[in-house]
């Protein structure tokens, strides 16, 4: 199999749209321009901790190449750059951003098409700001298994191909209390058709720089988007349409397995309606839709669980402001937002009617769904467990459910039972039981299993990883082997530790 040096490398987005004139440098404004070269920063001792095998694979490399995905010198091919981009972060205009601590080593060539990859974790750019552009083990740990678990979900998502430590300490205050410690430095290296984001057409049409704007969307089209035209309004409608109904997808499977993405600013949404960017994320322990793993958002909750399907809508909304300048009839864009809506509604149908087993979703469903989610919000019940059980259970009893309920003393029980028995009517005594197991997971990556291989990881054992690497693999097998340790609700020390039911942007 062949190393990172023989593959073949692009540089697609740096030929096709503008740049920085400028290579590296000082953090500043960089007016008119999609991107600046800048090289990473190499590691002091690169040492390959954790690796995909099917990202090697798809690519076509063997496990390798720390020097490399730690930062050091490029390979013959590669041309890195930082990606300049706004955003409109916790609702309000933040300007330019951009890569503050990702680097693009360029496109490869792989068994699934042209692919990006990007370290992040390696260095300052144009766009660091006040920061160093570096990233810390912890929050490392949690990107490289988080978007490799996600994508064995079934969920739409950027992929994770290694992470080196460097060997180097950095200072970061984890839950911005004026309380800063060193910890490890670490790079991961993510994969995805490319990072271009909302905010990346947003920057532009807020500068008023509409040529840069025009070449970025051609770009965008032309790549990524081929079998779409720009030749008139309804091109453009189409284009902007898909990017919605992919984002109305993603979003429906964040719902479905209880995925809470913590930080939806329009920088970290991705065209491709890919999960992009994994921070403050968490999965829902107790089924609460107003709960966000954020503290940043802890105030409004604006991008807590329930609210994520609205916020996209949002943020949709501003990328098609941003469009404005191109259209000869910016009314029309009014229609993209019908599809999103069209395309999320549908989704969102067949996502319950698929937990449920309920086959083809009915209008009556949607008060049997109305009277669960008010159920599950009784008494603090484990959403995975809740719906797991649900798949296999034998009688209309919740008893049969006991293990979801953090406190079985609490349950109550005639409500419960009087839902179990509409459903089981519904259903007519047969929920389809493979498509149940096939839409709730038994296994996710819960916030207390991530800080287990982390502390582990500090340590310097990434035992605890590579097992929950491979554990999340199958997470709609039974693997009966696994249950004891990993079935289980959120243990009672990892209620209020951070880490797991508190985490912020530096998480």
């Amino acid at each position: 199999m062949a190393t990172l040096d023989s593959l073949t490398w692009l540089s697609r987005f740096v030929s096709e749209t503008p740049g920085d004139s400028e290579v590296g440098g000082r953090s500043r404004q960089v007016p008119n321009a999609c991107w600046s070269r800048v090289l990473p920063t190499p590691s002091i001792d690169p040492q390959l901790q954790l690796w995909s095998s099917e990202m090697g694979q798809m690519l076509g490399i063997e496990k390798g190449g720390a020097e490399t995905l730690g930062g050091g010198v490029p390979i013959s091919g590669m041309d890195p750059y930082a990606q300049r981009y706004g955003g409109h972060q916790f609702g309000n205009w933040a300007g330019q951003l951009g890569d503050g601590r990702a680097i693009t080593l360029g496109e490869a060539e792989s068994k699934d098409g042209v692919v990006e990859l990007q370290l992040k974790g390696a260095g300052k750019t144009p766009y660091s700001r006040f920061a160093d552009g570096k990233a810390v083990l912890r929050s490392s740990i949690r990107e490289f298994l988080c978007s490799e678990a996600m994508h064995h979900l079934g969920v739409p998502t950027t992929r994770a191909l290694s992470l080196v430590t460097t060997g180097e300490d950095v200072l970061r205050d984890i839950m911005y209390d004026g309380n800063p410690a060193h910890e490890p430095g670490a790079i991961v290296c993510r994969v995805a058709p490319s990072f271009i984001r909302f905010g990346s057409f947003q920057i532009h049409s807020a500068t008023s720089d509409i040529d840069t704007l025009r070449s970025l969307v051609e770009h965008t089209v032309h790549t990524h988007f081929p079998t779409h035209s720009l030749d008139d309004d309804a091109g453009r409608i189409a284009w902007l349409s898909q990017i919605a109904e992919d984002t109305a997808l993603m979003v429906s499977h964040w719902m479905r397995v209880g995925f809470v993405h913590g930080v939806m600013n329009t920088d970290n949404m991705s065209i491709h309606g890919l999960t992009i960017d994994y921070g403050p994320y968490g999965w829902l322990e107790d089924y609460n839709p107003g709960w966000t793993p954020n503290t940043t958002d802890s105030s409004t909750r604006r991008y807590r669980y329930g609210q994520q399907p609205q916020i996209a809508a949002w943020n949709l909304a501003r990328l098609l402001e941003s469009m404005v300048p191109l259209m000869e009839d910016p009314e029309l864009l009014h229609n993209v937002l019908t599809a999103y809506t069209d395309a999320f509604d549908a989704h969102h149908n067949r996502m319950w009617a698929e937990k449920l087993g309920l086959g083809t979703f009915i209008p009556a469903d949607e008060s049997l769904i109305r009277d669960l989610n008010a159920l599950l919000q009784e008494v603090e019940t484990d959403m995975t467990i809740f719906f797991r059980l649900l798949s296999s259970i034998q009688t209309p009893d919740v008893s049969e459910l006991s293990h979801a309920f953090y406190d079985e003393q609490a349950i109550p029980v005639e409500p419960w039972n009087s839902w179990l028995e509409r459903w089981w009517v519904r259903v007519d005594s047969k929920p389809n039981r493979s498509i149940m197991t096939n839409a709730n997971p038994k296994y996710v990556l819960r916030n207390w299993m991530a800080q287990l291989a982390i502390d582990a990881a500090h340590m310097g054992d990434y035992s605890v990883c590579e097992r929950l690497h491979q554990l999340l693999k199958n997470p709609y097998a039974e693997q009966q082997e696994h249950e004891e340790e990993w079935f289980q609700k959120r243990p009672e020390w990892a209620r209020s530790k951070v880490g797991c039911s508190m985490l912020s942007c530096s998480s």
